[in-house]
């Protein structure tokens, strides 16, 4: 590598240790209009407080599948799958001041919504 090519990249390395603080939050629920509207209430808090907001950005669908034999002893082929659908969305809050980060721990959320916050 060249000199311009290594100082490009310790520029960026600073660049990006310098001020770019974001908050992470994974949103994830079984069923996605719950999701949407938790969603919908992070992105209001936050935007109410003046913070900047990326996403939500969709993650793909985890599909868990199981398969259950339909009879105990007889019909070995006949069986059944049940299938469980976990959404995922993704915000980031570039550059969060202690207000916002107090407004989002004191909302109320839905039943059935785990949130996965990371300060990056």
């Amino acid at each position: 590598m060249t000199a311009e090519t290594t100082a490009k990249k310790s520029a960026k390395r600073a660049k990006k240790a310098d001020g770019a603080h974001r908050l992470r939050i994974r949103v994830r629920a079984y069923e996605h209009g719950v999701l949407d509207g938790a969603v919908k209430q992070i992105i209001d808090v936050a935007a109410r407080h003046n913070a900047t907001v990326v996403g939500p950005v969709p993650l793909p669908i985890d599909i868990k599948k199981y398969t259950v034999n339909r009879g105990a002893f007889i019909d070995k082929d006949s069986r059944e799958q049940f299938e469980m659908r976990i959404h995922k969305r993704m915000i980031d809050i570039l550059n969060p001041e202690a207000k916002v980060i107090e407004a989002l721990t004191n909302i109320d959320l839905p039943s059935g919504v785990s949130i996965d916050v990371k300060m990056m």
